[in-house]
């Protein structure tokens, strides 16, 4: 069956009162953006519904396959629309499309109808028992079950009439554009990218910098964050990603600070920079993939630690996470297989071998003064060189 159209489910969306109109319209954006190399599409709001209307030609599996890509999207119904409100090519209509849907016809069933303009002659009541009957009376095999019914037909009256059974599941949350922006601190490993797909879920447009540490670490490394921001990009949209020149900072803290200090100590002066570029485009909060105890730099001290240095707010949507629980996510929004080519994002010379796991914030801040001729300097050189990169426009 070809289906002329989707109808598109939302839900936090529905709660929000007199602001509803806006955060429909981006939800209208969103869907615009991830179709608008597909086709001609067409996306309407029409009484607390949203519509997309299909070109003649299109690809119903990649439509399906984006439209479950755009956050705020709870359920993707494709529907038959008939250009009537006449009822008895309503009735027609349903009965045509379960003969054609359901090739078995052994299931039960309940009718839920529902009518835009109460001065439509038939209510919706009326109208669920006479196309029930309908269909009782054409396909004997059917019966009715309407408290647990394997198949919902659904017949939706407003200027035209709507027609579906079937609602393919959405990944929900809110529009992206909807919340803000915030900056992520994107490496090449599994936890990051799920953070921002995590906080784009919840409406917020995102940004990322990655830390690049040349000829410690390779192009391919760089590459493999590209890619793997492009992989986020089809559920986030257009990403700018800020490359930063890492490595004279990484060498100046190895050479001058305790060594068990030295991943909370680069941490540290990332948050920093990135706190900067955030601040610059207008970011609202950082976001980094930290999960509580997972490694030494992400104990509740190093957090403590790492927070200290920054002024915004820093989102961790992983943090109570276990490392099965983000893996899963990766999987789901295949970015796993990328994260995993041996392309190391941080060269082992710069990780220590006992790495402190509770340091003290005064502590910290004592190694970092050894750093005061140079480290200004080196921050800002590495600010000035920053490569960007446009991904996924």
């Amino acid at each position: 069956m070809i289906y002329r159209a989707f109808l598109i489910k939302y839900g936090e969306i529905g709660l929000k009162g007199k602001n509803r109109h806006v955060f429909e319209n981006i939800l209208c954006e969103q869907i615009r953006f991830h179709l608008k190399g597909l086709g001609e599409f067409e996306v309407l709001r029409e009484q607390g519904r949203i519509f997309v209307s299909c070109p003649e030609q299109y690809d119903y599996e990649e439509t399906v396959k984006e439209l479950g890509k755009v956050f705020g999207v709870t359920g993707i119904c494709p529907v038959v629309v008939i250009d009537t409100t006449d009822w008895d090519k309503i009735t027609e209509a349903v009965l045509s499309y379960v003969d054609s849907f359901y090739t078995d016809k052994n299931f039960t069933f309940k009718v839920e109808a529902k009518r835009a303009d109460k001065r439509y002659p038939v209510t919706s009541p009326e109208m669920c028992a006479r196309l029930g009957e309908s269909l009782l009376h054409r396909f004997e095999s059917l019966s009715v079950d309407v408290h647990e019914p394997q198949v919902r037909i659904t017949v939706e009256v407003r200027n035209r009439s709507y027609v579906y059974s079937h609602v393919i599941p959405g990944p929900g949350g809110m529009p992206v554009g909807s919340s803000g922006r915030a900056m992520l601190l994107l490496s090449g490993g599994i936890d990051s990218p799920v953070a921002g797909y995590m906080i784009a879920k919840r409406g917020v447009e995102i940004e990322a910098v990655y830390f690049h540490a040349p000829p410690y670490t390779s192009e391919r490394a760089k590459q493999k964050v590209v890619d793997l921001a492009e992989i986020i990009s089809g559920y986030t949209g257009p990403i700018t990603l800020h490359v930063v020149n890492f490595t004279d900072i990484q060498m100046y803290i190895y050479e001058q600070c305790p060594h068990e200090q030295l991943t909370i100590i680069m941490r540290r002066y990332m948050m920093r920079i990135a706190e900067l570029l955030a601040k610059k485009s207008g970011c609202m909060g950082l976001i980094t993939g930290e999960s509580i105890g997972q490694v030494a730099s992400q104990t509740m001290q190093s957090l403590n630690a790492t927070n200290a240095v920054c002024t915004i707010p820093v989102y961790r949507p992983l943090i109570a996470f276990d490392k099965q629980d983000i893996v899963t996510i990766a999987e789901k929004i295949k970015t796993y297989e990328t994260s995993i080519l041996p392309y190391e994002d941080c060269c082992t010379i710069f990780v220590a071998k006992h790495p402190v796991t509770k340091p003290l914030l005064s502590g910290i801040e004592q190694s970092e003064t050894h750093l005061c001729e140079r480290i200004e300097e080196l921050v800002q050189t590495a600010l000035d060189t920053i490569e960007i990169i446009k991904v996924g426009e």
